[in-house]
């Protein structure tokens, strides 16, 4: 038996059998999560299998991907949308506020019906929230459909400072949550794995919105660098949502009282944040307002 071939095998198997493993291992282990089935003897074998595919699914990053990464840019490249979004930092921020409006909208229903069947204020809380979100990004997607971005600076400086004042009651929502979280010691319950996931996307969001944030200040309009300053506000806000869920899964042996000063810090942290980047875009939209409109003024 040849071994070196053996492993190369073990380590590399074909692309259609390590999605079906991630699959099934991911599957698994969710079952047994949601049902209780840790100490069984049967959940080492899943334990064993999600192991192994987790280790080829990170040689195959680490080795595999690197490699194919040129051709594979060169392909997306050679499509029309895989090429515009790659090129074209207007159509990508766009099509990052259709997808987070489309998500936006879902917590919506999701948080409606879960008030609907438990009755709970808390959902209701957090569906307004996201209404209040969903109305801040859909005003952006508007105005980036309907306008060129940088023709009208003057346009773009009023819708910011329209999106601003909407922060600022989305704040209210956020404190409005915040309060549930401490006197009813409600928060957000994610089974199984699921809460890992969540975690993995939580970080992921919050550092691709501090990076964008950074990166489209270069760009001169206001419009795409407020779709940034949204999204790092709702990825804070995500931020606290893990922490509760966190402690809810993981915290049982800290006391109530720390879990609550904890989570109390961290909204105020937060909120200050919202209300601080909330102000400071209305104190800025409304001196560069003045300045256009005077400008204009001046050479009539």
């Amino acid at each position: 038996m040849d071994w070196k071939k053996f492993g190369k095998k073990l380590l590399f198997p074909p692309a259609w059998l390590m999605l079906i493993l991630a699959f099934v291992s991911g599957g698994l282990l969710a079952a047994v999560f949601v049902n209780g089935w840790e100490q069984r003897l049967f959940a080492c074998c899943i334990y064993v299998l999600a192991f192994y595919t987790l280790t080829v699914l990170c040689i195959s990053c680490c080795l595999v991907l690197p490699k194919k990464y040129r051709s594979i840019k060169e392909k997306i490249y050679g499509t029309p949308l895989g090429g515009r979004y790659l090129t074209d930092r207007v159509f990508r921020t766009e099509v990052s506020l259709f997808l987070s409006l489309g998500i936006s909208v879902l917590y919506v229903l999701i948080n409606l019906l879960s008030w609907y069947f438990s009755r709970s204020w808390w959902f209701f809380i957090l569906a307004v929230y996201y209404v209040i979100m969903a109305q801040m990004r859909f005003l952006l997607v508007r105005y980036m459909r309907k306008n060129e971005i940088g023709a009208s600076i003057l346009g773009e400086w009023k819708r910011v400072r329209i999106c601003a004042y909407i922060m600022l009651l989305m704040n209210l929502a956020l404190c409005g949550a915040l309060v549930m979280i401490l006197l009813q010691d409600k928060g957000k319950h994610y089974p199984g794995i699921l809460i890992y996931i969540m975690a993995l996307y939580t970080f992921y969001s919050t550092i691709h919105a501090f990076v964008d944030l950074i990166k489209y200040r270069k760009i001169g309009s206001p419009v795409m660098s407020t779709a940034k300053i949204v999204s790092l506000s709702a990825a804070l806000v995500s931020m606290l949502n893990l922490e509760t869920a966190m402690f809810a899964q993981f915290g049982m042996d800290m006391p109530i009282e720390n879990q609550k000063l904890i989570i109390f810090l961290t909204g105020a942290g937060v909120s200050v944040t919202v209300v601080t980047l909330s102000v400071g875009l209305i104190v800025k939209a409304t001196k560069q307002i003045r300045s256009e409109t005077y400008g204009k003024e001046r050479q009539l």
